[in-house]
């Protein structure tokens, strides 16, 4: 339900909320369903719904008992503002953050239409950055939705990117993280789709974060663009302690 996270970007996963549904093209060949589908079949008792949305309200106070500061990415099975997700429960989590103030936690959402409805009803801790999916131009209005809310550092996640973009909106953005589709089924990701988001955040002073380019595994063809390696981070926000 948590663990350390293999995912470039963040050092540990925390679940409170596993399963999920599709709303965009981006969910297509989603690397959680399969994954829950075969944690179910192992016999993992907090799989036995499989990939249908389950509140998990015993891990909530999960990350108080953690001593080491950490990047924390949240509900990497599922999305915190699924329609079925009750509010009450979404602010519980925004108190455990609060309270966990040594850790940044990271919450990326498609439910972007909510987020900016719930917003206003709920407390926004600094330690809490909060970001979008985007996968191609179709979903750049999802960006119009996290400037409505009040928190400290927002972030886009163009992943999986699967058509080109034009401009984004990146004023009020602080971090952009750009990754290729894996998987058995992975659509192509175009290398010049990924320059022109690199481009804008070089322009606009946003921090640019390339994952990888994807591929039937995520490994396959390697992070570098253009001869290195994009790992930026946001500045001049809440930052951990070590």
């Amino acid at each position: 339900m948590s663990s350390k996270s293999a995912i470039e970007w963040t050092d540990q996963t925390w679940n409170p909320v596993t399963g999920c549904s599709k709303v965009s093209p981006g969910c297509e060949n989603c690397y959680a369903e399969r994954f829950a589908r075969r944690l179910k079949a192992m016999g993992n008792p907090r799989y036995e719904n499989g990939f249908q949305l389950t509140l998990h309200h015993d891990k909530i106070e999960e990350p108080l008992s953690w001593r080491k500061p950490r990047y924390v990415f949240v509900n990497s099975m599922s999305d915190l503002f699924h329609k079925e997700v009750p509010r009450e429960f979404i602010q519980s989590v925004f108190d455990v953050i609060k309270q966990a103030e040594d850790h940044v936690f990271q919450v990326l959402t498609k439910r972007a239409r909510r987020l900016a409805r719930l917003a206003p009803d709920l407390s926004w801790p600094e330690n809490l950055w909060i970001g979008v999916s985007i996968e191609n131009q179709d979903y750049v209005w999802r960006v119009g939705c996290l400037k409505q809310v009040p928190a400290e550092t927002r972030f886009l996640s163009v992943e999986p990117l699967i058509g080109p973009i034009g401009n984004l909106p990146l004023k009020d953005i602080d971090w952009v993280i750009v990754g290729g589709e894996s998987g058995p089924k992975a659509r192509l990701m175009k290398e010049e789709w990924v320059k022109n988001i690199r481009d804008q955040c070089t322009k606009s002073s946003t921090a640019f974060f390339f994952k990888q380019w994807g591929g039937k595994s995520s490994k396959d063809n390697g992070r570098t663009l253009e001869g290195r390696t994009w790992e930026e981070m946001p500045k001049g926000k809440v930052e951990l302690t070590l």
